[in-house]
């Protein structure tokens, strides 16, 4: 049979997740995260109170507030491991599209297989002589 600490650790999670949430205002991709870490500190908020038996609100044997504090702690850990992790940009999403111009074999010049580089400039230089 299951006990009252897993269950009642995952309620108190998800009502911090979404305090956390409401009050941030977005939270992303980190939502995931952020709801895992918040049910293991409840749960192990509960196990610490347990063991120093100081805690003034209970729900049974359920030690709600010290678990409300870990899973706080917990929120904020994921909260500083996101600012810390830089966030990769559109460009690094996007696959990169590279062209390369190869030269034949009977290229004059060129070694079998060479690659050149072609280069055009997007503006063109004004004509000799003409005024603008």
């Amino acid at each position: 049979m299951i006990g009252p600490a897993p269950i009642l650790a995952v309620i108190v999670g998800l009502f911090h997740v979404s305090a956390y949430v409401f009050i941030r205002g977005r939270a992303g991709a980190r939502v995931p995260l952020l709801i895992a870490a918040a049910i293991l500190g409840a749960w192990a908020g509960d196990a610490v109170g347990g063991r120093i038996a100081i805690d003034p609100v209970r729900i049974g044997d359920f030690h709600l507030l010290l678990a409300s504090i870990v899973a706080w702690l917990a929120i904020g850990l994921v909260a500083i491991l996101a600012i810390l992790v830089p966030e990769r940009s559109d460009a690094d999403r996007k696959p990169r599209i590279q062209t390369q111009v190869v030269r034949g074999a009977g290229a004059p010049g060129a070694a079998p297989g060479a690659v050149a580089a072609k280069a055009t400039d997007p503006t063109p230089e004004p004509e000799q002589g003409a005024t603008t």
